[in-house]
C-alpha cells in the first residue's frame, strides 16, 4: 500500500499520530484516552469503563475540576520555572510548549475558559507578574522556592544584625553625650551656688590675704580609705568570679543535653515540613474503597495500588473480585494491619520508609512503627497517625 498523498486527510491523520497530538474534541480527560476519529470517540463514550468514570465524576464534580485545574497549573508553572526562570516571556509561548507533551492536561478540563483568564488568575494570586501588551499577555515568574526564601531570610537577618550593631553604637554614643551634658550642667550649677558676685568697695583699698595650709592628717586618712576600698573590691570580685564559675559548671551539663534535644527536635520538624504532602498514594500498598458511587459491591472493599497517576489518582485492583479501576485518592483510605505486620509510611517526616507495626494506640488514633529498611533501620517512630501509614501488600 502506497503512502498517502500530501495534504489529504489520511496524510494529516498520520502526521498527527506520529507527533502524538490529535484533535482535542476527541479526547476524554476522565479516561485519559485520545480517539482518532468521531466513530472511535462515540464507541469510547458508550464503553463500561467510561460510564464508571462518569459515575465517579458525578459524585463530586468540583473535586475533579479542582484536581485537573491544579495539575494544569502545576505543569504550566513548572515549565515556566525550569525553562524561563524569572525572565519576562509571552504566556502563549509557554502554553504552546506545555501542550506539546502528549499527556498534558487540557485547558477545557479546568475552571479557566481561556489562557487570558488563567494568566489573570496567576497575577491575582501572586505567582507571576502579568502585564498585557499589543502582542498578548507576558508573565514573569516569582521565585518562592524554599532555597530562594532561605537566601532572602539570611540576607534579611544579616542586614538586621548590621542595623542592630549600628543602632546599639548610636544609642551608646547618645547616652555618653547625655551623660557628659549632665555632668557639665551639674558642675555649672555648683559653681553658681558656691561662688557669689564680687562687689568692690571703691572707698577701701584692695587687700589680698592668701594662706597655704598643708593638711597632713587629711592626706593620711584619705590614703588609708583608698587602700581599704581597694582591698574590699578585690575580695568581692574574687567571690563573684568563683560563684559564676560554679554556676557555669552546673549549667554546662544540662545545656549540652538540652541543646542536642533542641537540634534533634528542629531536624524532625524540618523533615516533617519537607515531606508532608497533600498526596499519599504509593505503589504496593493496600487501601480501602470508601465511595458509594459505584454501588454497594465495591463499598469498603480492599484493593492494592498497582500504579500512581499524576500523584492524586491511582490504578487499583480489588483483592476479591480482581477488577481494576482508576480512582482519585479522595475515594480511598489507608488500611491498618495487625501487629508485627509490614507497613509503609505514606506521609510525614518518614515518608517512603518501610517498617513493622509495633504498637497501636486506639485512644489517640496513632501507632508506633519500627523502621525496617534504610539508614534508620531499627528506629522506633511513635505517634504516627492512622492516615500516615498503610499495609504493604505481600
Amino acid at each position: 500500500m502506497g503512502k498517502a498523498e500530501k495534504g489529504t486527510p489520511k496524510y494529516l491523520a498520520n502526521k498527527m499520530k506520529a507527533k502524538g497530538l490529535q484533535k482535542l474534541r476527541w479526547y476524554c480527560q476522565m479516561c485519559e484516552k485520545q480517539c482518532r476519529d468521531e466513530n472511535g470517540f462515540k464507541c469510547h463514550t458508550m464503553s463500561e469503563s467510561h460510564q464508571r468514570q462518569l459515575l465517579l465524576f458525578a459524585d463530586s464534580p468540583g473535586k475533579f475540576l479542582y484536581s485537573f485545574s491544579k495539575e494544569f497549573s502545576d505543569g504550566y508553572m513548572e515549565l515556566l520555572r525550569r525553562r524561563f526562570g524569572t525572565k519576562r516571556v509571552n504566556a502563549n509561548k509557554v502554553y504552546q510548549e506545555y501542550i506539546s507533551a502528549k499527556d498534558h492536561i487540557h485547558m477545557n478540563a479546568t475552571r479557566w475558559l481561556t489562557l487570558s483568564d488563567y494568566v489573570k488568575w496567576l497575577g491575582r494570586s501572586g505567582q507571576v507578574i502579568a502585564d498585557e501588551t499589543e502582542k498578548g499577555w507576558y508573565v514573569s515568574y516569582i521565585d518562592r522556592s524554599p532555597d530562594a526564601l532561605e537566601r532572602q531570610s539570611k540576607m534579611e537577618r544579616k542586614e538586621k544584625m548590621e542595623k542592630d550593631d549600628e543602632e546599639r553604637m548610636l544609642a551608646f554614643v547618645e547616652k555618653q553625650i547625655e551623660k557628659a551634658k549632665c555632668t557639665t550642667n551639674q558642675e555649672s550649677t555648683e559653681c553658681i551656688e558656691k561662688f557669689t558676685e564680687l562687689k568692690r568697695d571703691e572707698s577701701q583699698p584692695l587687700k589680698l590675704d592668701i594662706k597655704v595650709v598643708k593638711n597632713v592628717h587629711m592626706e593620711n586618712t584619705s590614703h588609708k580609705v583608698a587602700l581599704n576600698t581597694k582591698h574590699f573590691k578585690m575580695d568581692t570580685t574574687i567571690k563573684n568570679n568563683t560563684v559564676q564559675n560554679v554556676k557555669q559548671k552546673s549549667k554546662s551539663d544540662s545545656s549540652t543535653t538540652s541543646a542536642l534535644d533542641e537540634i534533634m527536635l528542629l531536624e524532625e520538624q524540618a523533615k516533617e515540613r519537607s515531606n508532608r504532602k497533600d498526596y499519599w498514594l504509593h505503589e504496593g500498598i493496600v487501601v480501602k474503597f470508601i465511595s458509594k458511587s459505584m454501588g454497594e459491591k465495591y463499598y469498603k472493599e480492599k484493593a492494592v495500588v498497582q500504579s500512581v497517576i499524576d500523584k492524586y489518582r491511582a490504578k487499583i485492583k480489588f483483592l476479591e473480585s480482581g477488577e481494576k479501576l482508576k480512582v482519585d485518592q479522595a475515594h480511598l483510605e489507608t488500611v491498618i494491619p495487625a501487629l508485627n505486620k509490614n507497613v509503609l509510611v505514606v506521609n510525614g517526616g518518614y515518608r517512603g520508609f518501610e517498617g513493622v507495626l509495633r504498637e497501636l494506640d486506639e485512644g489517640n488514633y496513632c501507632v508506633s512503627v519500627e523502621i525496617a529498611t534504610g539508614p534508620l533501620q531499627g528506629r522506633i517512630v511513635k505517634n504516627l497517625k492512622y492516615e500516615d501509614i498503610s499495609k504493604l501488600h505481600s
